[in-house]
């Protein structure tokens, strides 16, 4: 059997219905409800050539869905395409009476929501996986308001944890010699610190003290899923603008040569697809890249974050009307209120006093619902093995590090020997691994809040 002449008539029916879809997408958009029937036909579909043709088809009769027929479309998902009880408990039954193997596998078929398999087939189709990417984000856009659509998440989540699994995933150094195409991308999907302009980017790629790695999946293309920025440093860094400033990293540590760095400071961390959130491979880019970096530059003893802690302004801010706080406390957070605080050394020095243990607290201790860290930066490094090691006061005294995090910034610190037990002990009991430097600021969080005087 010739694999490549069939993978080119697929490919070639694939891309005839496409153009037929878009002949026929100038009229009227569909609605939801003739899509829902397509799905029914997908699903019912024997032949891998029409299940190819029916796929494409309803892929884009769902890019022609306005935003209110996307939300009637889900909703049927949810209703129309979940699994049926009646077979749930007739498997049930069977697999209680017998207890093999065959009836367990059919327990499990039938407790498998045929929305997964709708997704599996949707998936058929050329450039597939990019529209079911952008599906999902989609739906994510709707889960806030609709909760009750979180079982298709769960469906969505399931299956692309195996389709971006690591093993698909390919690691490649980003440098001013990259295609422009993918250039363009590196500066849109920036997430932490904008890149203005060309002259930015290139600060950023092509000094010598600098490195960015990006991870691509083949059904993406050259679409970027996340990349990260490093700078090479002596020491740890503690602050952001000398970095971004074009100013090398190295001459900010006292050196001459990045070949004497001792530190990879990552101080960008970007997911670039939103219909990817939640879909871990952080772990895995974080070590590839560190043994990149090794490979190159076996001197590097340390790999940490530089990293923003976004949304610990509004949580000091809301400390500034909790009464069971002692009114020095809050008198002191009110003073972030002053225009330009910063830049006045006295009253920088008392906020410094006050903000640091109670970042500390807010790390270690503010929990979420599901009892995990209530910053989400800290919950993607601490998930991935990392300490919290340092906060830096006034690390970021730009607009935007002023307005969410009162100009603090934190190192995350990597040990590749630590990294596996932090993570199973995150994961287990949502352990926050710190260092000492950390332990102390929380302890003077305790007497702060106490009205003690911290020492």
């Amino acid at each position: 059997m010739n694999m490549t002449f069939l993978q080119e008539m697929f490919q070639s029916i694939t891309q005839r219905d496409a153009l037929l879809r878009r002949r026929q997408g100038d009229g009227t958009p569909p609605d939801h409800r003739r899509l829902v029937e397509a799905c029914q036909r997908l699903l019912e579909s024997d032949g891998e050539a029409s299940s190819i043709a029916l796929a494409s088809r309803a892929l884009g009769m769902y890019q022609r869905l306005v935003p209110e027929e996307r939300q009637r479309f889900f909703e049927r998902l949810a209703s129309d395409f979940a699994a049926e009880p009646e077979q749930i408990d007739a498997a049930y039954a069977r697999y209680a009476e017998q207890r093999d193997n065959e009836s367990l596998e059919a327990l499990f078929e039938a407790c498998e929501p045929r929305r997964q398999e709708l997704i599996r087939r949707l998936n058929l189709t050329s450039g597939g996986t990019v529209e079911l990417v952008r599906m999902r984000e989609d739906l994510l856009g709707l889960l806030r308001e609709q909760p009750e659509l979180s079982a298709i998440d769960a469906d969505f989540a399931h299956l692309f944890g195996s389709w971006f699994n690591r093993g698909f995933l390919m690691l490649k150094r980003i440098d001013w010699d990259t295609p422009a195409s993918i250039l363009e991308k590196i500066i849109r999907y920036e997430a932490v610190h904008e890149i203005r302009d060309w002259d930015d980017l290139r600060r950023r790629l092509d000094a010598r003290d600098r490195r960015c790695f990006a991870f691509f999946h083949p059904a993406i293309g050259d679409d970027p899923l996340i990349f990260v920025e490093v700078a090479l440093h002596k020491g740890l860094p503690a602050r952001i603008q000398p970095i971004l400033s074009g100013k090398s990293a190295g001459e900010d540590a006292g050196i001459d040569d990045p070949e004497l760095a001792d530190t990879a400071a990552f101080f960008g961390i970007s997911n670039c697809q939103t219909g990817l959130r939640g879909i871990s491979f952080g772990n895995f880019l974080i070590k590839q890249v560190v043994q990149e970096l090794k490979q190159e530059l076996p001197q590097l003893k340390h790999f940490v974050t530089l990293s923003p802690v976004p949304g610990f302004a509004q949580w000091l801010a809301e400390r500034r009307d909790d009464e069971t706080l002692p009114e020095a406390v809050r008198e002191s957070l009110a003073e972030l209120e002053a225009p330009a605080w910063h830049e006045d050394a006295e009253r920088a020095e008392r906020l410094r006093a006050v903000v640091k243990p109670l970042a500390a607290r807010y790390l270690v201790e503010e929990k979420n619902a599901r009892g995990l860290p209530l910053n989400p930066v800290a919950r993607f490094h601490l998930g991935n093995g990392a300490e919290l090691h340092r906060i830096n006061w006034l690390g970021d005294v730009s607009a935007k590090g002023l307005r969410q995090a009162a100009g603090l910034m934190v190192n995350y610190l990597y040990v590749l020997d630590d990294i596996e037990r932090n993570h199973e002990n995150y994961t287990a009991n949502a352990t926050v691994a710190r260092s000492s430097e950390v332990k102390d600021l929380v302890r003077k969080a305790r007497k702060l809040v106490k009205g003690e005087t911290a020492k």
